[in-house]
């Protein structure tokens, strides 16, 4: 395929703010260009970090940010508040509203305030128009349970970042209008049963992302990822759908755009 021809695609989930690309990203995000990379949303975890963050996305045209708290970081962070998820949410490359979510999996200890952490950014995504960016580890039942009852007391926008967990939490997201994505996870040999559950979905429902520096896919897996490999990701993401890669990269891409209708077709 000729640099020409190669199509683009969208890393929707990664982190370029963390030290394993200190020094990098310059030649990082050239990787990411040649790759088809043409957009990606870095997230920010903690909020004190969010200026380094926004800093990030200014500094380069095809990348966006999003912010919030992670689940697994809620219990020594301060609590986000509902201005400063506003307030963030009016500089044009902020995009998503999160992550946060609940991870069983580490911080079991912190359900409760990990449960009031993800309330309170379903509030601040119904409030900005924004989408929210889910992270769910071991915790399918809460996370059902609790999705489905904010939005039936007010709609918003959400996508199951880096998605693995099981049929019954990907069946309540999707009757929910949300989005799925597949991370370097579902290229994994022994993930199976997790691409029969994306097999199982609607295909304008899916997005794809690196989780960079994690989760590297084949056959780059144990080293650090970075958003060029999302292309080998998209590539198994073409396979589990019947597409030829093009048209697989096309419909993330307008996925994408659908969702995060603030970085839709590359504007700031």
């Amino acid at each position: 395929m000729t640099q020409a021809a190669i199509p683009p695609i969208v890393d929707s989930h990664c982190h370029l703010d963390f030290p394993d690309f200190e020094g990098e990203l310059d030649a990082l995000i050239t990787r990411a260009n040649e790759a088809g990379v043409t957009r990606m949303v870095t997230i920010c975890t903690r909020l004190r970090n969010e200026p380094q963050v926004r800093a990030l996305a200014e500094a380069y045209e095809g990348v966006y940010y999003a912010a919030g708290t992670h689940p697994m970081s809620v219990a020594e962070e301060p609590m986000a508040t509902l201005q400063q998820l506003e307030d963030m949410a009016r500089h044009p490359k902020f995009v998503g509203i999160g992550e946060t979510g609940l991870d069983y999996h580490y911080t079991a200890e912190s359900a409760g305030i990990q449960r009031e952490s993800l309330r309170l950014h379903i509030e601040a995504a119904r409030r900005t128009g924004l989408p929210l960016i889910i992270h769910s580890r071991n915790a399918d039942e809460d996370m059902a349970e609790i999705l489905s009852t904010e939005h039936a007391a007010g709609a918003f926008d959400c996508v199951m970042h880096c998605f693995s967990s099981g049929a019954a939490l990907a069946h309540t997201a999707l009757e929910l209008g949300f989005y799925l994505s597949m991370s370097g996870i579902a290229a994994f040999p022994r993930s199976g049963e997790l691409r029969e559950i994306f097999a199982a979905a609607p295909v304008d429902r899916i997005l794809i992302e690196t989780d960079s520096p994690y989760l590297a896919p084949p056959p780059y897996r144990g080293k650090r990822n970075e958003p060029a490999y999302v292309a080998k990701t998209a590539a198994v993401g073409a396979d589990v759908f019947g597409m030829d890669y093009q048209s697989f990269a096309q419909q993330t891409s307008d996925n994408f755009d659908r969702l995060f209708r603030k970085a839709a077709g590359g504007k700031a």
